[in-house]
């Protein structure tokens, strides 16, 4: 990333061109969310609301709950980052999201670094700038408060730096790593357990370049440091009630579904819906037939990459055989053994140190490979695959931690075939490895750009968000019954001014994540109802109003209709 200069008589460290080029496109990216940021894009729902009623209470001392509310799985680490602007500040969706931009930044910082070290500086360039860019699924899964992802993805890559640093023998001393290795997987275990197949890739890591240690005093500031990390989790599962553990409540939310899916119709779903999509290659309401060819060649490039990284540990291992034997190169290595990165610099080449730096950079891939498959394959056994994969496409953006490691495969042969003594066919596997990249970066910046274009529509509906609850303040509507999409948004739009029930389409009580609010409504005089105009739930309510002869004052904000009966009417149980 930096190489030593001289200047005035002394070596000055300074940026190479590759690292350079990727501080600019990660400048740039990360300004392109601060705006997004201060002009709430993508648009706010209720389910990130909740996050910020949390960061609400925890800056007032209220709660400090250790999941989201409604919920005995997803932890509030985001809701904590939060908390202390929200004591500084008024409660807002930008101070809301401004701690995860910072986690952005960082996560694009460490797999630029990581990538840099397992593979070459221009490759780790061209993934800070693919992930610069962003379609609104990649944008809302990494700045607003969406619960685990914006965060694990940076802790995941410290974890493999950790590991890969131990491994090649490069942090002195070594007692504080095994430490924070432990404190951080143990904090994305509570946090979201989403992170489990990266979990255990690093921890594969850690026990390839350093099980010595680990039967040593390693293990034990391991196990000290993730009992830290996840004490969280172990604290809530021992106090709460039978049930509603976070494993049972996991284990119903699995097996909760009742639609019976075929294995085609799961993986039709993970590859060629969820792979373009959470890659940004396609927009969030539909992934036209010409998107999904990303899907389609996604798992061919997994499986070559993970060929590579098997040949190449081989290699090195072979090399270790005698105390001179030169390393195999690394793969972005020219025929000469060069490499253009920065990969071995750090010892040397031939000796000891040096061979199990370079195997120990191979099983960094295979870390990176192995993640990544577990991952794809978790979200494929599961029904929502096949039944919404638009929706839970989302549970696919932690793939972006091994986006260099599935490029490596085509980076290698665009390279190879820019060689003078590349034969024709080579050349031809280069121009179609280079042309797949140039489509790829193609369709995600088509996906920003719509975005972009989207921001006009986003930004009214904000404002008819905060108009609704400016209505309904200066009405002194103060308790009222909504639905889910409109509840905990009105709620954090309104800072508690205003208190809402959910109730489903049939006005029966819906999912009150925050019970209290449920209970102040039920117990108001006269509740107002909130209702999306022309929907179920309207039109129940004025069923409901002709069973008990009530009329109602209506007035419309947007697209809801505020109804103020003229007594107390009650939705059924």
């Amino acid at each position: 990333m930096s190489v030593a200069v001289p200047r005035g008589g002394r070596l000055v460290r300074s940026l190479d061109r590759p690292g350079a080029v990727a501080l600019v496109l990660g400048t740039l990216g990360v300004g392109y969310r601060l705006a997004l940021i201060l002009l709430t894009v993508p648009g706010s729902n209720s389910d990130e609301a909740t996050f910020g009623l949390v960061a609400m209470h925890i800056a007032e001392g209220r709660s400090f709950p250790v999941y989201l509310y409604g919920q005995h799985y997803m932890g509030t680490v985001e809701s904590f980052l939060a908390a202390p602007l929200f004591v500084l500040f008024t409660p807002s969706w930008t101070l809301l999201r401004l701690p995860l931009i910072v986690l952005y930044a960082l996560f694009l910082f460490l797999i630029h670094r990581l990538t840099r070290r397992l593979y070459s500086p221009w490759l780790a360039t061209f993934t800070v700038g693919l992930l610069a860019l962003g379609s609104e699924r990649v944008i809302r899964d990494q700045i607003t408060a969406v619960g685990g992802r914006p965060e694990i993805k940076p802790a995941v890559l410290a974890l493999l730096l950790i590991a890969l640093a131990l491994g090649e023998r490069r942090l002195r001393p070594r007692w504080w790593a095994f430490g924070l290795f432990g404190l951080l997987a143990g904090l994305c275990v509570w946090d979201d357990w989403l992170v489990l197949p990266y979990l255990i890739a690093a921890f594969g890591l850690l026990v390839v370049g350093c099980w010595r240690a680990l039967l040593g005093w390693g293990g034990p500031l391991l196990l000290v440091g993730f009992l830290l990390g996840v004490a969280p989790l172990i604290v809530d599962n021992l106090t709460a009630p039978a049930g509603q553990d976070s494993i049972s409540v996991l284990r119903q939310v699995s097996e909760g579904t009742t639609v019976v899916t075929t294995a085609g119709q799961r993986l039709h779903g993970a590859i060629l819906v969820g792979l373009p999509l959470a890659t940004g290659l396609c927009p969030p309401e539909r992934c036209q037939p010409w998107q999904m060819w990303w899907g389609g060649l996604y798992p061919a490039l997994l499986l070559v990459a993970l060929v590579l990284a098997v040949v190449g540990l081989v290699r090195a291992v072979r090399s270790a055989g005698g105390p001179t034997a030169e390393p195999s190169a690394p793969k972005d290595a020219g025929p000469s053994g060069r490499t253009p990165g920065p990969s071995t610099a750090a010892v040397e080449p031939g000796s000891q140190a040096g061979r199990a730096a370079t195997r120990i950079r191979y099983v960094g891939q295979l870390a990176l490979l192995v993640g990544a498959a577990l991952a794809l394959a978790a979200y494929a056994r599961s029904a929502s695959a096949a039944t919404a994969p638009l929706a839970s496409a989302r549970y696919l953006s932690i793939l972006q931690i091994s986006l260099p490691a599935v490029l490596w495969p085509l980076w290698l042969v665009a390279r190879w075939a820019g060689r003078g003594a590349a034969g024709p066919a080579a050349r031809l596997a280069g121009m179609l490895a280079a042309t797949v990249l140039t489509l790829l970066t193609a369709l995600v910046a088509g996906g920003t750009a719509q975005l972009v274009g989207e921001i006009g529509t986003i930004r009214a509906e904000e404002r008819q968000a905060r108009m609704l609850a400016d209505t309904l303040r200066r009405a002194d509507l103060t308790r009222v019954y909504g639905e889910y999409w409109t509840c905990n948004r009105l709620v954090f739009i309104a800072r508690e001014q205003v208190v809402c029930a959910v109730v489903g389409d049939t006005l029966r009580p819906g999912q009150n994540r925050y019970r209290p609010y449920a209970a102040e409504v039920g117990a108001a005089d006269r509740p107002a109802f909130v209702l999306a105009a022309g929907g179920p739930a309207e039109a129940e309510l004025h069923r409901l109003l002709r069973r008990t002869g009530a009329t109602a004052t209506v007035q419309q904000v947007g697209q809801h209709r505020i109804y103020r009966p003229d007594r107390t009417v009650r939705p059924p149980e």
